[in-house]
């Protein structure tokens, strides 16, 4: 049993109970795996959130789906109170020595009061959610009228010639660039598969306008394999 524990993996249709399961098997090296598998990329992805998010001192910012904390420590640099809130309970101990708040949570019900936050930000996670719409409608919830959304996420290159070796080579070779570092290599084929599922920038961005955001915007990184979007909440 400990075997098929530790080999744990989610499938695309994202079993919130399968995909806490599989996080909670990556955890112990998914910071040192995260930057194998983006050759170093991964910090500079969390700094640029960081100034799309533009948090100033004083604010208080939801970093949800944060992991470990390490993107959640990134933006308090800025001087805002920011809080890791995440469903893998192994992911958050693992996070244990860094030192912001963490809070154990579903995204399709926040812990929170409404409008308790200035903004919520997510880091490589919301392709995770089995109902993107509605995680970014309870976001939008704990946000205060006029408070801001971020959501840093893996897309769809749209140069063909890009995308061809994306989906041919990176995605192919993913799971075997990590399998010397992964605590659970058989994850790293579902974040491979749920990679090449993913939507391009247009279509997530008309989803987070579905889910009620205003002034929807986007910016590709690292060849349009990357997205960051931000949002607003209306006043």
């Amino acid at each position: 049993m400990a075997k098929l524990a530790a080999m744990s993996r989610a499938g695309l249709d994202k079993d919130p109970h399968e995909v806490a399961s599989m996080f909670d098997g990556v955890a112990r090296r998914y910071d040192r795996t995260s930057t194998v598998m983006t050759l170093g990329f991964d910090r500079r992805w969390r700094e640029v959130t960081r100034q799309v998010l533009d948090a100033a001192p004083g604010e208080k910012v939801l970093d949800l789906a944060a992991g470990t904390a390490v993107s959640t420590v990134e933006y308090a640099r800025s001087g805002a109170w920011c809080v890791a809130a995440d469903f893998s309970i192994g992911m958050l101990r693992n996070g244990a020595h860094r030192a912001v708040p963490k809070v154990a949570a579903d995204a399709f019900h926040l812990p929170f009061a409404d409008a308790a936050f200035d903004a919520v930000t997510v880091s490589f996670g919301l392709r995770n959610m089995n109902d993107a719409v509605a995680a970014l409608r309870e976001m939008s919830r704990v946000v205060r009228p006029g408070g801001r959304l971020v959501i840093c996420e893996v897309t769809q290159p749209r140069w063909r010639p890009v995308r061809w070796l994306y989906h041919n080579t990176v995605l192919r070779a993913l799971p075997l660039i990590t399998r010397p570092f992964a605590s659970n290599p058989a994850a790293y084929r579902y974040l491979a598969e749920s990679m090449r599922d993913w939507h391009d920038p247009r279509t997530l961005a008309e989803l987070i306008a579905k889910a009620g955001w205003r002034d929807v915007e986007w910016l590709t990184l690292t060849l349009g394999a990357v997205a960051l979007h931000r949002g607003r909440k209306a006043t």
